[in-house]
This record gives C-alpha cells, sequence and structure tokens, in this order.
C-alpha cells in the first residue's frame, strides 16, 4: 500500500530493523508505525520479511500501510515521496521462517538486518540514514547461528562504526540511566569497572541528555557497593574508582555528583534532583527503569556517530504471536531518534 507522500524534505531518515522475526518486534514495529502522527517526524525504511510483517498486521487488525520494494534493488532510489518504506528481505534473499524460540536462522536474520542498517548509516547501498531503530534481538539465537563475537547490538554497533567509547543510556519519562558496564557477569566486574570506564559513562551520559534537551544535566553517581561502600568498610571502588572519575568529570565542566547508595539515589532522581543516574552494572540501573517505565522507556547508545535508539525489552517469545505486546516502547523508540536526528542534523539523503 502507497503512503500519503509528505510535504516535509526536512525530516530524518530512519533504518528500522524488525529483529527477531519471532519475537514481538514485527508486532510492535507494524503497531507503532501505525500511528500517522510519527510520519510528521521522520520518514522510516523497515528492514524485514513481508510475509512476516503481514502477519503481525493482520494480527493486530491493521491494514498495511507501507509502501514495500525488494532490499537492495534500484526501486530503494525511488521512495523518496513515501513515509514508511519497507525493504522486503522476502525478496531478496527468500522467505524467513518466524518461530517463538531462539534459533539459528533468526539469528543469522537478525544480524544480517543489523548490517544492512549499519550499512546504510554509513551510505554504503545509495540510500543513508540518520539514526538506526533496532527491534529486540535474542542474543542466545546469535550464539547459535555463530555470531558471538558481539555480545549485543551495541557492541556490535560499535565494532561497526569505530566508536572508541559508547555507553548504553535509558531515557524514559521519570527517569535517565547511563551504565558504565553492559553485558557482563557479576563476578567480572572487579576486573572491568575503571576510572576511565565511569568517566566515559558520566561524559556520554551527559552527551545523551544535550541530545534530549537537557543542556547541563545534574548527574548523580552510584556506588558499586551497598550504602556507597560505607567509607571502605564494605569495598574500596567507591574511593578507588568511582570518586576519581567524578573528580575528572567535574574538572571537564560536567555537574557530578555521589558517588551514592544505589537503594537512594533513584528515588532522588525521580524527584527531580537529578537529571541523570550513572549506573555501574547492568541490573543495577535497569531495574529501577523497568520498574518505573516499562513499555515507556528507550535504549540509546551513545558516542556512536549516528542516533541508535530500540525499546527497552527483548523478544518476548512467550507472548509473540498473540497480539499482547505492548508497542509504547518501539514508538518512543521512534520518536526519540527522529526527534534526536533533528535536532544534531536533521535528514542526510
Amino acid at each position: 500500500m502507497q503512503t500519503t507522500p509528505s510535504p516535509s524534505e526536512s525530516r530524518p531518515s530512519l533504518a528500522v530493523t524488525i529483529g527477531d522475526p519471532g519475537g514481538i518486534g514485527p508486532e510492535v514495529v507494524v503497531a507503532a508505525l501505525s500511528d500517522r502522527e510519527l510520519w510528521r517526524r521522520g520518514r522510516f525504511l523497515v528492514l524485514g520479511s513481508e510475509s512476516v510483517l503481514h502477519r503481525a498486521a493482520e494480527m493486530r487488525g491493521i491494514e498495511p500501510f507501507w509502501w514495500s520494494v525488494p532490499l537492495g534493488s534500484s526501486a530503494m532510489r525511488a521512495t523518496g515521496a513515501h513515509d514508511v518504506v519497507l525493504l522486503d528481505t522476502d525478496r531478496a534473499w527468500g522467505a524467513v521462517e518466524a518461530m517463538p524460540t531462539p534459533n539459528r536462522g533468526a539469528g543469522a536474520y537478525s544480524h544480517r538486518l543489523v548490517e544492512e542498517a549499519i550499512g546504510m548509516a554509513l551510505g554504503d547501498n545509495g540510500e543513508r540514514v540518520s539514526a538506526i531503530v533496532t527491534g529486540p534481538i535474542s542474543k542466545q539465537a546469535w550464539v547459535m547461528a555463530g555470531k558471538s563475537r558481539f555480545p549485543g547490538h551495541t557492541e556490535l554497533l560499535a565494532d561497526r562504526f569505530r566508536a572508541r567509547r559508547v555507553a548504553m543510556m535509558f531515557a524514559g519519562p521519570k527517569l535517565r540511566v547511563v551504565l558504565a558496564t553492559i553485558h557482563l557477569p557479576l563476578m567480572d566486574l572487579r576486573n572491568a569497572l575503571t576510572i576511565g570506564r565511569v568517566f566515559d559513562a558520566i561524559d556520554l551520559g551527559a552527551e545523551g541528555c544535550g541530545m534530549l534537551g537537557v543542556t547541563r544535566p545534574r548527574v548523580a553517581v552510584c556506588g558499586l557497593n551497598p550504602h556507597a561502600g560505607e567509607g571502605g568498610l564494605m569495598g574500596d571502588e567507591e574511593e578507588r574508582l568511582i570518586a576519581p572519575a567524578i573528580e575528572h568529570a567535574r574538572n571537564a565542566g560536567i555537574d557530578a555528583s555521589g558517588p551514592f547508595p544505589a537503594d537512594t539515589v533513584f528515588a532522588a532522581a525521580v524527584s527531580g534532583k537529578y537529571d541523570l543516574v550513572v549506573a555501574m552494572y547492568h541490573d543495577q540501573g535497569l531495574i529501577p527503569v523497568k520498574l518505573l517505565s516499562r513499555d515507556e522507556s528507550v535504549n540509546l547508545t551513545i558516542g556512536l556517530p549516528i542516533i541508535r535508539t530500540s525499546p527497552d525489552h527483548g523478544t518476548a517469545f512467550d507472548i509473540a504471536g498473540k497480539g499482547l505486546a505492548d508497542p509504547g516502547s518501539m514508538r518512543a523508540a521512534l520518536a526519540l531518534a527522529a526527534e534526536a536526528a533533528g535536532r544534531v542534523g536533521g535528514k542526510q539523503d
């Protein structure tokens, strides 16, 4: 189906991947993009399977609304008048099986979608985008497909864009959090956490806040240990690693403070005292985010030369194909990517 051409030529172009075809990614992409209000903010180039997206649309009772062309075809260069364009992989790669469980085929497929989106961001195939929005993938499926070098999107994107520093940031209506470490076993934190790593999270988090329109964020930094170490009684990482990183950040002009006990600082941020919280590890930061704003928060990768966002949830295989998935976080990821891309430079077609 042809979309209504937009009169605006100032909108950024975004590449959108559907993620694992057997998860809820296709469903939330279709449901989110069916909101035509989004089309005023950006032009969306969806990388995915026509058959999978049609099933998702039928399940949600949504009439297909996108213009479809084969991925990699010359027709891609003639789609500028359309707001939502499906770059169909069925006609380029063959049909993909959508099974609600991690499997090798889906892992290879979802990984390839991300690589295609990166190519579009780099301008490798003639259709350049200024932002990438990724649907949820199964890390287990990536491993099954032999893609175990990268634990997830963040590490893959950092490698392909040759980004020296990246950070995972989550932004929601009640809380913003950036992580000093991401996909690491807890037992590995002692060797992974450094002054530089904490400083990078503070610095990149402040940069991310600027992308969101907060020009001088007030940054609160968590401690690693209970009670932020209790003056060294419960660990010395606060004094040895975190406090020096905060001092470096303050010397760089960032309004950073801490380290604070993690069991109290998030409440202070939600009350409005801070604009951003720097968490030391994945669950320390993600538990409050998902408790307060699940299906509303957005994951941003900070430090890339391009905007990248994703929803705050995974593949949710247990509800895939049942019409139960909430598209709120995907819609927020699309809207934020379009807004941020427009703020930092707009369209790159």
